[in-house]
């Protein structure tokens, strides 16, 4: 077993856990690391991918009783139909956009200057959102319309982008609709199960071949640590947006995205 190599999936699946949910992006993050730690190329990227998924079970085991509740309820229960309608509208656009242009994302928007542009740019929104959203409209989820769905539907298609962050984009994108931070917080995590899933299981598929055996301690590394890290920050986000605003995230966002410009600016990325 490499040692070395199991010490950068830990380290990687943390800043995965760190990133993915906060609204900061875990794509810039982990260009950043994987290049600092020499842990590039192709079999890289699956296992960036792949540690995707633990940080998505740490929100399905945070509302395993909701989530649990809705599958029983779905019936009859008119909230439970509400919510799922709702996310399934919030899921589709980037769903539809995603697979029309996963291709075209990954060969032409994966590079640094492009993530950090957008990391940039992604922490002035937050900024003049934070300023000038009038939320508080929807305070929780069961609240929402589905025009609030469209909203954050819509918002979820710009963080195709790599860079932009799809918690930040989803959370921002309902507080736009009216909602309040904490409820547009609860739904991005809401959100983030389709979406993940998805995203996570097609990327799977179509890289899987670039694994062998070998891998399967280093991966099995950076999920737990992806998943034990995820359920740390999910529950800290919670807390925070009660009674906090997104701007520390957005002027982190402005720093580290020049000092990503500054970092790429004489080395070469790999990829």
């Amino acid at each position: 077993m490499d040692i070395l190599l199991i010490l950068k999936a830990l380290i990687l699946g943390l800043v995965e856990a760190a990133s993915e949910f906060l609204p900061v992006s875990s794509t810039g993050h982990l260009i950043i690391v994987g290049d600092f730690l020499a842990f590039t190329g192709p079999r890289a990227e699956t296992f960036e991918i792949f540690i995707q998924l633990g940080a998505i079970l740490a929100v399905v085991w945070i509302y395993r009783e909701r989530l649990l509740d809705i599958a029983i309820n779905l019936d009859w229960d008119p909230k439970a139909q509400r919510l799922v309608l709702n996310l399934a509208i919030a899921f589709t656009p980037a769903a539809a956009l995603g697979f029309l242009f996963h291709k075209y994302i990954t060969q032409h928007l994966f590079n640094p200057v492009s993530v950090a542009m957008a990391l940039v740019l992604g922490g002035v929104a937050i900024l003049l959102i934070e300023r000038f959203a009038r939320t508080g409209r929807v305070s929780a989820v069961d609240e929402m319309s589905w025009k609030d769905a469209v909203w954050v539907g819509v918002a979820q298609s710009v963080a195709l982008f790599p860079g932009v962050s799809r918690s930040g984009a989803t959370i921002m994108g309902g507080m736009l609709s009216g909602m309040s931070r904490f409820a547009a917080t609860e739904f991005s995590f809401f959100l983030a199960i389709p979406t993940m899933f998805a995203a996570t299981f097609y990327s799977l598929y179509k890289e899987w071949h670039q694994l062998t055996l070998a891998d399967v301690p280093m991966f099995a590394v950076g999920f737990v640590a992806a998943f034990l890290g995820g359920l740390t920050v999910v529950r800290f986000l919670l807390a925070y947006v009660g009674q906090n605003s997104f701007a520390p995230f957005a002027w982190y966002r402005i720093v580290f995205g020049g000092l990503l410009l500054v970092y790429f600016r004489d080395r070469p990325w790999v990829g």
